[in-house]
C-alpha cells in the first residue's frame, strides 16, 4: 500500500481570455513584452489603461456637459469674451 500526500497551490485566474491580434496590436504587444512584461502582464496592463482612460473621457465628457448647461456660468464665460474683445477693437 503506497499513501501519498500532495498539496498543490497554484493561483487559478478569475478568467481567460484568447484573442486574436491585428497587426497594430500585435506590434503594440510586442512592444509591452520588450520592455519586460509577460504577454499576460501586457495585456492586463493594457485593458485596466484603456478602461481608466475611457472612464476620464466619460467624466470630463460629463463636466463639459454640466458646464455648459451653467446658465452662471456661460454668463461669465461671455464677459471675459466681452472683456478680451476690448482691447482688440482698439487695434
Amino acid at each position: 500500500m503506497c499513501m501519498t500526500k500532495s498539496d498543490t497551490i497554484c493561483a487559478v485566474p478569475d478568467r481567460a481570455i484568447s484573442v486574436r491580434l491585428d497587426p497594430d496590436s500585435d506590434a503594440a504587444l510586442d512592444q509591452l513584452v520588450a520592455s519586460g512584461l509577460t504577454q499576460s502582464q501586457a495585456m492586463r496592463l493594457a485593458l485596466v489603461e484603456a478602461a481608466r482612460r475611457r472612464a476620464g473621457d466619460s467624466s470630463l465628457a460629463a463636466e463639459a456637459a454640466r458646464l455648459a448647461a451653467d446658465e452662471s456660468d456661460r454668463r461669465e464665460i461671455a464677459d471675459v469674451r466681452a472683456f478680451m474683445d476690448e482691447p482688440r477693437a482698439a487695434w
